[in-house]
């Protein structure tokens, strides 16, 4: 049986992998971990706040580098409190090169997901070696670049789903309203994407998402005058299409299916959610997914001509969904992925993944208190048998009315460290 382990995870301020950070979390806090989380997001506004100011562009820049510092102040102030056994860094977390080295002088385990586009977002040429370890989403050739660069651990982890998050909704007529058509899409607007749906704009096609400025010819189409979506919402949204376009992102407008390699998010949480998806084939999909999982297209005339044929047959649709989902809750979860990388680090990392020193509830507590407590624990999104301080971390991250049980928690964690000092 595999030890349990004190991790942190360090989500990024802003971007796609952020989602992603918070998935890999509550996947961690399922296999039993004691996992808390760096929430970088809450310190944006000061980020941006920068960029306000009335100084000079050189001059915002020594801010904002200062502010980064601060930042990993942070980091490591929790870092210090918490005493991890690992650090899981998603794409674009502001841990820099110092806090890296400290935590290898301090014995502690670094892994990065690299969530991303290594041909687009090149910042892991510097910080990649610094990493005990370094997951990607890629193949060839970037883990040979990796390891021309010194960065001897690196390990395809490819993307996935939470199912119970990314789950079939029953949505009522309101949502159905608001959120549902024949054709949907969720996502940025990539060149390749305004290309491909100008010849959708008299469909009933609505676009979700950001980055659609200047987009005249879909400009009915895009909901929200192109407003960023919640996570939350984006599930509702699967739910609600007939027909999820589901098409990867290129700077090349010259075709719509760019031929690149990584499967993105978006594939697994719709198969997941039990919705029917169109998507562009990519050189790593066979590996993935069977030919009667995924409705795939590799060319522009084959994506208009797959959309008319689906939406003539909702039952292909239906077909398509159901073994999509399958699939991925068999063999596609962040339980699984988490459970590869932390199964990695312990072959390869020497001295990884020594036990957890328990800490579980306060002795002679009654029975059913305790039984009490190890439900919320499971309310929570923690393990049955989670530590007692792990409790207590979640339970003042949580907003709102403290119940009853609740409350002496918190108070019995108090008297604790009164009487234990």
């Amino acid at each position: 049986m595999n030890n349990k382990l004190r991790i942190l995870v360090v989500l990024p301020m802003y971007g796609g992998s952020l989602p992603i950070g918070e998935y890999c979390a509550k996947a961690l806090s399922r296999l039993g971990h004691s996992v808390r989380v760096f929430s970088a997001q809450n310190l944006y506004p000061g980020y941006l706040g920068i960029r306000k100011l009335d100084i000079a562009p050189a001059r915002a820049r020594e801010v904002e580098h200062s502010f980064l510092k601060f930042v990993n102040q942070a980091i490591w102030a929790q870092i210090q409190e918490q005493k991890p056994s690992l650090v899981l860094a998603l794409a674009q977390a502001p841990i820099d090169a110092l806090t890296l080295r400290k935590l290898k002088r301090e014995g502690v385990a670094s892994v990065m997901w690299f969530v991303e586009d290594y041909k687009v977002f090149n910042y892991w040429k510097t910080l990649a070696p610094l990493y005990d370890a370094f997951a990607v989403i890629q193949k060839q050739p970037f883990l040979d670049m990796l390891k021309d660069i010194g960065q001897e651990r690196a390990l395809y982890l490819p993307l996935a789903a939470l199912p119970e998050f990314h789950k079939p909704l029953k949505l009522n007529p309101a949502e159905l309203k608001e959120y549902g058509s024949e054709l949907s899409f969720l996502g940025a607007g990539y060149p390749n994407r305004r290309l491909a749906f100008r010849g959708l704009a008299d469909r009933d096609f609505k676009i979700w998402g950001n980055d659609w400025d200047n987009e005249t010819a879909l400009a009915k189409n895009i909901q929200r005058g192109g407003a960023r979506i919640s996570a939350e919402e984006s599930v509702k949204i699967y739910n609600a299409a007939g027909i999820n376009i589901n098409l990867h992102s290129s700077l090349d407008a010259s075709s719509i299916a760019g031929g690149g390699d990584f499967v993105n998010p978006r594939t697994f949480e719709l198969a997941a959610i039990g919705a029917f998806q169109l998507t562009d084939r990519r050189s790593l999909t066979d590996e993935l997914f069977a030919d009667d999982e995924l409705a795939l297209f590799d060319s522009m005339d084959e994506f208009y001509q797959k959309l008319d044929y689906f939406s003539a047959h909702p039952e292909k649709r239906a077909e398509y969904a159901a073994k999509g989902r399958e699939r991925v809750l068999k063999s596609h979860t962040y339980e699984l992925r988490m459970e590869t990388l932390l199964d990695y680090l312990r072959k390869n990392i020497p001295g990884f993944g020594k036990e957890l020193v328990a800490d579980n509830l306060p002795e002679d507590l009654p029975p059913e208190l305790a039984e009490k407590i190890r439900g919320l624990a499971s309310d929570l999104g923690l393990a049955p048998d989670a530590r007692f301080e792990d409790i207590v971390a979640a339970l003042r991250r949580e907003q709102g009315e403290l119940t009853e049980l609740e409350t002496a928690i918190l108070f019995l964690d108090e008297w604790r460290k009164q009487y234990s000092r």
